[in-house]
Parts: C-alpha cells; structure tokens; sequence
C-alpha cells in the first residue's frame, strides 16, 4: 500500500471505540507500507507521546540494522466529541501554539464535568480554532451544521469520508 494514511485512526485510549496501543498502530501501519497515520483520540491525547515513542524505536532499530526506514509521518490531535449534537471533529494542530489551543479546548471541556468526561460545545472549538486542521466527520445532511465554522477557519476545514461498506458507498462519496 503507498501513499495512503489513514486520518482517523482511535487507540485504546478511546474507550470502547479503538482497541490496540499507540505503539502497536504506528507499528502496524508502518508494516503496511503506510505513508504516516494520525492518531486522534476521543477528546483526549492520551496516545500522543506512547506514538512518538514507538516511531522514534523503530527508527532507531532500522539504523541499527543499517536499514533506512521510509519517510512515514506520524500526525497527532484528537478526535473532538461535542455535547451540542455537532458532528465529531478531529483536530491536528500545526505548531507549538495549535498543541496549546488544543489542549486548553481539552481542558475547558473537562473542567466544566466530572472526572472522565468532557463536555464540549461548538463554540468553544470558535474560541481555540487558530493554528489547528480540522476535518469534521460529517454526514451529509450535517454539513450545513458547520456553516459557521467553515466560515470562521477557511481552508483548514474538511470534511471526512467515511465508507460504511452498506452498498450505498459510491454515491455517498458523489454526494
């Protein structure tokens, strides 16, 4: 497989939605000849830094083998899940900056419930948009919801395209 990352990739650290480490992700998708792999948790970056130890070992083994490894990217934010009914977002920030508006939107969604939670609202992601990409994991129908955003942030808006396999798929994409 070439030139193909997959965006959306959740680990254990999203209860009950991914199942595998960080580590064992980069791992994988390396094997598969992957160019890179972001690695967007449920409202959390609990991943981040198991992920960067992982790709940083692998390296590290190659060379010892003498091997070189392929330019793989490994990309890192969170996958935003709103209390307000907006469609998830995943966001990767883009600098030092973008990591500090990502993590203080984190922190204003935790704080405001209990430990575990995260209680966030479409305009708070309006408050600390600057210095993230953001893909919105939109249904169709959805994409008029995020009008104002879209507005706000420009080109750093996308949509995602998720295939459910359900037959349907081509002219979901079309759509």
């Amino acid at each position: 497989m070439t030139q193909f990352a997959e965006l959306a990739a959740a680990t254990h650290y999203s209860f009950l939605r991914g199942a595998s480490s960080p580590a064992a992700m980069v791992s994988e998708a390396m094997a598969l000849g992957m160019t890179g792999i972001g690695i967007a948790d449920r409202n959390s970056v609990a991943g981040v830094v198991r992920a960067h130890a992982a790709l940083r070992t692998a390296r590290e083994e190659a060379e010892e083998e003498g091997m070189v490894l392929s330019d793989f990217k490994l990309i890192v934010g969170s996958r935003l899940v709103f209390a307000d009914g907006t469609p998830d977002i995943i966001a990767y920030p883009v600098n030092r900056y973008g990591w500090g508006r990502l993590t203080r939107l984190l922190s204003t969604g935790n704080l405001r419930v209990e430990k575990g939670n995260c209680h966030l609202t479409l305009p708070d992601l309006m408050t600390f948009h600057q210095d993230l990409l953001l893909i919105a994991m939109a249904q169709p129908q959805e994409i008029a919801d995020l009008a104002s955003l879209s507005e706000l942030v420009g080109n750093r808006l996308w949509v995602g395209a998720v295939m459910p396999r359900s037959g349907p798929d081509k002219r979901l994409l079309n759509r």
